[in-house]
């Protein structure tokens, strides 16, 4: 029986996908669940298996080619998994009596870039020290392990005397330009700044971050207390937590935070929802989860849809103080900076602090100053004063 390999239904927000390269020729047999190629999109990158067992009859589609959902990209031929089978067993060797073969060691495991990476290079696998979830290769480790075998090769683009390389922007990158472009284009941007003395949720985390990963089995970081501040201030100004549809304003009653991660392809944003149902513990989980995805190439298209309001934190990168781009169609978005001890004063006196600059950047055709600035001063209110979420004021 000929069946037909499909691309995979992309999201609506996602108009199509290029292929990258196909793992296996025409007339060589595949397994079932067997990857036959990966799927770039302007967010995420799929892979496509194999639906059954069989040989690869044709292949309509080549690499670089760009698909769309449901489009035709190989014929499988079923009825030849018999006679694959038998060819494959009168070719094999009949064992011997005395001498016993080892078992062939697993299959290594890794991720679309990874393989990809590894191909490009003509690497081995099994030479890799794998890093990511149950043993997956991922792109970090295969660059880490080109940097250990040829330090003077991977040094070379560096020492060349006015070398230039020309590279194809991808997907991602490409899409990621089209959106800020576009953000600027139909928004009303501006941001507006605040400062936040970070001492008091150091301290509670300090306190408590032992018996918290102790309990629960995840570290505590201060994105979860990010994250429980800024529902808590959207709770006071739900315009910040709404977004532009034509004429209207739409708003939404539940509080999904897209949370920029930094990966191998580029910034990805995926969304943690309902985060005003959930506890820290559950918060945390959630991240750890969403950034090793992210790490390892492995998020779905799912994890990247949808989104009411976005923290970025260029603090991790030693970013003082930057003026973050909505994401669309959010009209908001708040971005962390590094925590930097200051010179601030109080009470009348000047004491050194662990302080932080927020930003909060957004559409002013549907939020004004008054409500933005009060949105910050309420998210630096419940940092500064933890116990304000406790008791719900």
């Amino acid at each position: 029986m000929f069946i037909e390999v499909k691309v995979p239904v992309l999201a609506e927000s996602i108009a199509d996908a290029t292929l990258l390269e196909w793992r296996k020729k025409a007339g060589e047999p595949v397994s079932r669940g067997e990857n036959l190629i990966d799927l770039e999109t302007d967010k995420v990158t799929l892979e496509v298996v194999a639906p059954e067992s069989g040989v690869l009859k044709e292949i309509k589609k080549n690499t670089g080619d760009t698909v769309v959902s449901n489009e035709v990209l190989a014929i499988l031929d079923t009825n030849a998994t018999g006679a694959v089978a038998a060819a494959s067993a009168a070719a094999a060797p009949a064992p011997k009596a005395v001498l016993q073969k080892a078992a062939a060691p697993p299959a290594a495991k890794l991720s679309p870039a990874a393989r990809k990476l590894v191909d490009e290079k003509s690497l081995s696998p099994a030479a890799i020290p794998a890093s990511g979830k149950e043993g997956r290769i991922t792109k970090t480790d295969v660059i880490e392990h080109l940097s250990r075998a040829a330090p003077a090769a991977a040094a070379a683009p560096v020492a060349a005397d006015r070398a230039e390389q020309r590279v194809a922007m991808t997907r991602l990158r490409k899409r990621a330009a089209e959106r800020l472009l576009q953000a600027q284009h139909d928004n009303a941007l501006l941001t507006t700044f605040n400062e936040v003395n970070m001492q008091p949720v150091m301290e509670l985390r300090n306190r408590y971050k032992d018996a918290f990963e102790k309990t629960h089995g995840v570290k505590l970081g201060f994105m979860s207390f990010f994250a429980r501040a800024v529902v808590e201030a959207l709770k006071k100004f739900p315009i910040i937590n709404a977004s532009v549809d034509g004429d209207d304003v739409l708003y939404h009653n539940y509080f999904d935070l897209g949370i920029a991660v930094s990966a191998p392809r580029g910034l990805v944003v995926p969304v943690i929802r309902d985060a005003d149902r959930i506890s820290f513990a559950d918060f945390e989980k959630r991240l750890r989860d969403l950034s090793e995805k992210a790490r390892n190439g492995q998020l779905a298209i799912e994890d990247l849809t949808g989104g009411t309001f976005t923290i970025t934190n260029g603090g991790v990168f030693g970013s003082l103080l930057s003026t973050p781009i909505v994401n669309p169609p959010q009209s908001a978005i708040l971005g962390m900076h590094k925590i930097h001890e200051r010179p601030v004063a109080e009470n009348g006196q000047v004491v050194v602090r662990p302080m932080m600059y927020l930003a909060v950047s957004y559409d002013h055709r549907i939020i004004d100053g008054r409500e933005a600035v009060q949105f910050l001063v309420a998210i630096k209110e419940h940092l500064e004063y933890p116990a304000l979420a406790l008791l719900e004021i």
